[in-house]
């Protein structure tokens, strides 16, 4: 004879409903640790974009002040920094630089992170 409290408890038909629900919990929870290690990524890649854009506007109006080609070095410490150079302009002494950094690929998301600076003597 079974115990009283297990025949009246359990219905039939719900044996494994449990586990049904974690296994989809559990897909939920990697779905958002998924978009959450995106998000981490394109942060680091914004700010890898916009240091690239600063050390190249720095070094192209130090080599400006010289008399130098100005764009030619930011584009060199862009691509050292693992970045492009989108645009690049002098504006009387001033520098004004664009990079970009290729950024994660996920759910057709494809947005590259830009960074921009400006560079120049104090005035």
């Amino acid at each position: 004879m079974s115990p009283p409290y297990r025949s009246s408890a359990r219905r039939r038909g719900e044996e494994g409903a449990a586990t049904v629900v974690v296994c989809a919990l559990l897909g939920v929870l990697v779905l958002v640790a998924a978009a959450c290690g995106v998000v981490a990524s394109v942060f680091a890649d914004h700010r890898r974009a916009q240091a690239a854009a600063d050390l190249a506007a720095i070094s192209g109006a130090t080599v400006h002040q010289r008399g130098e080609d100005a764009c030619a070095e930011a584009a060199a410490v862009a691509v050292a920094n693992g970045a492009s150079l989108e645009s690049c302009h002098v504006e009387r002494y001033d520098v004004l630089v664009t990079t970009r950094v290729t950024g994660p690929r996920w759910l057709g998301w494809t947005g590259d992170p830009v960074g921009r600076a400006r560079a120049g003597p104090e005035q």
